[in-house]
C-alpha cells in the first residue's frame, strides 16, 4: 500500500518536500497540504497532485487518511506538532530545529521513550549528503587514522531582516553540529565563540566563529556567515594524522569567458543539498513503511543534542567565555542504530 503523506506548511521547504513525495518517492501519495493561508496550500496541493488541503495542523495529522506527516511549518511550531503526532502515533520527518528550547526537546524524548520506539525522523538532512558520506567512509576504513580536527565553513548570501549573530548559531549552525558530531561519532564538551573585531557584531548577519571540543578529543571550528554576498557555499574538511578529505560541492559545468574560467554557486542551500533531500525523504518513506529507523537519520536525540550546544553557545557568545557542557546519558531507545 502506498504511503499517505501530509505535509504541514506550504512555504519554501513545505513546497520543496511536496515535490520531492510527487515526483521522486515511488510508493508515497500526498495526501494533504496543510498551510495558516489556505490560498498558498491550495497552490502547492495543485501543483504537485495533493488530494485535499486544511488550515488545521491538529486536525490533519488525526486524520485516519494520513499515514504520516512531514513538518515544514515556522521552528516554534516543531516540537508541539511533534508531540502531537507521536499521540497518535504516527511517524514524522521534522524539518530541523526540533525546538531552539532543550526542555520542549526532552518533552519530545519522553513522549516516544513513553511509547516505547522512535517516531521523529529529524531534517538534519547532511548525513544522507553523499560528499559528507564519503567523509566518514574515509574515517571508517582507517586510511586518515584517528580523527584530529574538523573544519566547517557555512556562508549565505545575504542575512535576512534582524538575523543576529545568535541566530547565526541557532539557527545555521546547527546543521554543522549535528553532521560533525556524526562523523566523528562524538559529542561536545566545551563551546567557544567569537566575533571579528573589525565588524560590527550588531549588524544583521555578522559573522560568527565557533570552537567546539569533543569527548575524544577533536577540535571543530564552524564559520557562519550569512552575507558572504558572493553565493551559497558550505565547505568541510576532515582532518586524521594521515591526511584529510575535503567536501566537492557537485558542480555540473565550468565556464570559460572574458579571459576567466568559472563556476557558479548558487543562492541557497536547495540546489547543494538536492539529492541529500531526496535521499532523506526516500529513508522517512521506508521507515513509514517498515518500522525501522533508518540508521544513519537524525532523531530526537540528536535534536536535542543540537539544541543543547546551540543554547551553550548563545550563552559563549553572550559572555565572551567558553562553556562547558555536561556530560548526557542518552536513553536506551536512542541507542539502537
Amino acid at each position: 500500500m502506498s504511503v499517505r503523506i501530509a505535509i504541514i506548511g506550504a512555504g519554501i521547504m513545505g513546497a520543496d518536500h511536496a515535490r520531492i513525495v510527487s515526483e521522486d518517492l515511488p510508493g508515497a501519495v500526498l495526501q494533504v497540504v496543510c498551510d495558516a493561508s489556505q490560498t498558498r496550500a491550495r497552490a502547492i496541493a495543485e501543483d504537485c497532485g495533493a488530494a485535499d488541503i486544511s488550515t488545521d495542523p491538529l486536525q490533519t495529522i488525526r486524520r485516519e487518511d494520513i499515514d504520516a506527516v512531514i513538518i515544514a511549518s515556522p521552528d516554534q511550531t516543531h516540537a508541539p506538532l511533534s508531540l502531537a503526532a507521536i499521540e497518535v502515533g504516527k511517524p514524522v520527518l521534522c524539518e530541523k530545529p526540533l525546538s531552539q528550547n532543550s526542555g520542549e526537546c526532552r518533552a519530545v524524548i519522553d513522549a516516544e521513550v513513553a511509547r516505547g520506539r522512535r517516531f521523529v525522523q529529524l531534517g538534519f538532512m547532511r548525513r544522507f549528503d553523499p560528499s559528507y558520506r564519503d567523509m566518514k567512509a574515509a574515517l571508517a576504513d582507517g586510511s586518515l587514522g584517528q580523527a584530529i580536527m574538523m573544519h566547517n565553513t557555512h556562508r549565505n548570501v545575504e542575512a535576512p531582516a534582524n538575523f543576529t549573530g545568535q541566530m547565526a548559531i541557532t539557527n545555521s549552525a546547527p546543521h554543522e553540529f549535528d553532521v560533525a558530531r556524526f562523523i566523528l561519532d562524538a559529542d561536545y564538551t566545551a563551546i567557544s565563540v567569537f566575533q571579528p573585531s573589525g565588524v560590527d557584531a550588531s549588524k544583521t548577519g555578522a559573522p560568527v566563529f565557533m570552537v567546539l571540543e569533543t569527548d575524544r578529543g577533536h577540535i571543530v571550528n564552524i564559520e557562519v556567515n550569512n552575507n558572504a554576498a558572493y553565493g551559497y557555499d558550505v565547505r568541510g574538511e576532515l582532518v586524521g594524522e594521515r591526511g584529510s578529505i575535503l567536501l566537492n560541492a557537485p558542480v555540473h559545468t565550468r565556464r570559460n569567458a572574458h579571459l576567466m574560467a568559472f563556476e557558479h554557486y548558487p543562492s541557497d542551500w536547495r540546489p547543494r543539498f538536492a539529492e541529500a533531500y531526496r535521499l532523506q525523504n526516500k529513508a522517512f518513506v521506508n521507515f513509514v513503511r517498515t518500522g525501522t529507523f533508518p540508521p544513519i537519520a537524525s532523531d530526537s536525540w540528536d535534536g536535542y543534542c543540537a539544541t543543547l550546544v546551540a543554547e551553550a553557545g548563545v550563552e559563549a557568545l553572550r559572555t565572551g567565555k567558553r562553556v562547558s557542557l555536561d556530560p548526557m546519558v542518552r536513553p536506551p531507545l536512542y541507542n539502537a542504530r
